[in-house]
């Protein structure tokens, strides 16, 4: 029997699409992908493969999960199945810096940035680089090594006392720091290449914006003054901006079937785009209040995916 198969590398952020799965009577498989083997010269399974892997994933002890990934995706692209989010998209998962260059493509504007390789190289780049300004990992994902300097100075100290945290694939950015008057980012997630919703972002406590309930960090509020909970994730009813299409034509001319991308708008209303989650995770409490889901989107686009097989 045809079946989806799931490729990832973290059960917490999966259980939600496996639970969706099954609620659409959809036949799956879970491919953990932490460790494993790839029997070339066996042919793989009939069926649609979607590559939920994370540019995070070694922070959660799973070093070369997207190596091994990248393995995978080539022997079943070479053997002709259905892959969403096959190995071009993996690539995008794991680098900014592709993102980027792919995104200018298509008139998105994103903020100043330059990448560089040794500490060294990065100091050289932040002597004349425009303050204020933010490091953050190429591959990355959850903020990881997202800091905030407002000179050179801050940064060469940071560093002299150990703790920038450098980049698992050794590439770091500097980055132009975009402020919000309103302290949120807009993230806006797609299906099947297509515009789902879009959800704000309350980014006042930091750049940790992952919005899987795993990843729940708690709702902001004062305990003592009777207001109600700020909600860090909250959906926008009926977000419509000139970027969407942009972001629709990105996405089918790079191969990404599903995505989530995260954007921030300053005081002159400038929209800047910064990162691009092939990985997406929704929230379900902000999904729960606006009655719309995304895994169970997913899952009907991955039941229709497998449908056409047959």
């Amino acid at each position: 029997m045809k079946k989806v198969y799931i490729i990832h590398e973290n059960d917490d952020w999966t259980k939600p699409l496996l639970e969706a799965l099954k609620e659409e009577g959809v036949p799956f498989e879970d491919w953990h992908l932490h460790e494993g083997i790839v029997p070339l010269d066996e042919s793989p399974p009939e069926g649609v493969f979607y590559n939920r892997m994370s540019a995070s994933s070694h922070s959660r002890g799973h070093r070369y999960a997207p190596e091994l990934t990248h393995a995978v995706l080539t022997w079943l692209e070479a053997a002709g199945r259905r892959v969403l989010n096959g190995r071009h998209a993996l690539q995008h998962e794991l680098s900014k810096v592709m993102q980027y260059e792919a995104l200018k493509k298509y008139d998105v504007a994103i903020p100043k940035t330059t990448a560089a390789v040794g500490i060294s190289s990065l100091l050289k780049a932040a002597k004349d680089f425009p303050t204020p300004f933010i490091t953050k990992h190429n591959r990355a994902g959850k903020g990881l090594g997202v800091h905030k300097f407002d000179s050179y100075q801050a940064l060469e100290t940071f560093i002299e006392d150990g703790k920038l945290e450098e980049s698992v694939d050794g590439v770091m950015l500097l980055q132009q720091y975009i402020s919000s008057p309103t302290q949120t980012i807009t993230r806006c997630e797609f299906v099947a290449g297509k515009f789902l919703y879009a959800v704000r972002v309350d980014t006042s406590e930091g750049f940790e914006l992952c919005p899987a309930e795993a990843c729940a960090i708690g709702d902001q509020f004062c305990p003592t003054d009777g207001t109600e909970p700020k909600p860090k994730f909250e959906i926008i009813k009926d977000y419509s901006h000139p970027v969407i299409e942009k972001y629709e034509k990105y996405l089918q001319a790079e191969g990404i079937y599903f995505a989530g991308i995260e954007n921030i708008t300053d005081a002159s209303g400038h929209l800047y785009t910064y990162d691009v989650n092939t990985n997406t995770n929704y929230n379900p409490e902000a999904e729960k209040k606006a009655n719309k889901f995304g895994m169970r989107e997913v899952a009907r686009a991955l039941k229709k995916e497998l449908e056409s097989l047959k």
